[in-house]
């Protein structure tokens, strides 16, 4: 078995355009050049709330199979709607401006 594991192979990567290509995912490069925050942000959300993923010890072809299929889902996510439509960053949840209340004494002190 190499040394290097499938983890180790992650890590380097550092861009959305490396992960998809290591995944070997076509991609249209418009679609993940406007949202790869977004693509990568929803890859990660996905793969927090998945339960039962594969060992990486014990299987490590399954777990890469996994992570590519959620891969494909963050990035089809993008391509069938839009970050607006989305809401993966907090900041799109946000309903209304938010205010202070800031006391006239407060304003007033040196």
């Amino acid at each position: 078995m190499s040394d290097i594991t499938f983890i180790d192979d992650l890590e380097e990567l550092s861009s959305a355009e490396e992960f998809l290509e290591f995944f070997e995912i076509e991609f249209d490069a418009k679609v993940v050049m406007v949202n790869r925050l977004h693509i990568m942000q929803r890859f990660h959300d996905y793969i927090s709330k998945a339960s039962d993923l594969p060992d990486v010890e014990s299987d490590e072809a399954g777990l890469k199979a996994v992570y590519k299929s959620m891969l494909e889902r963050a990035y089809t996510d993008f391509v069938e709607s839009d970050a607006l439509t989305e809401k993966v960053f907090k900041v799109f949840h946000m309903h209304e401006p938010q205010t202070t209340f800031v006391p006239l004494d407060q304003l007033m002190e040196s």
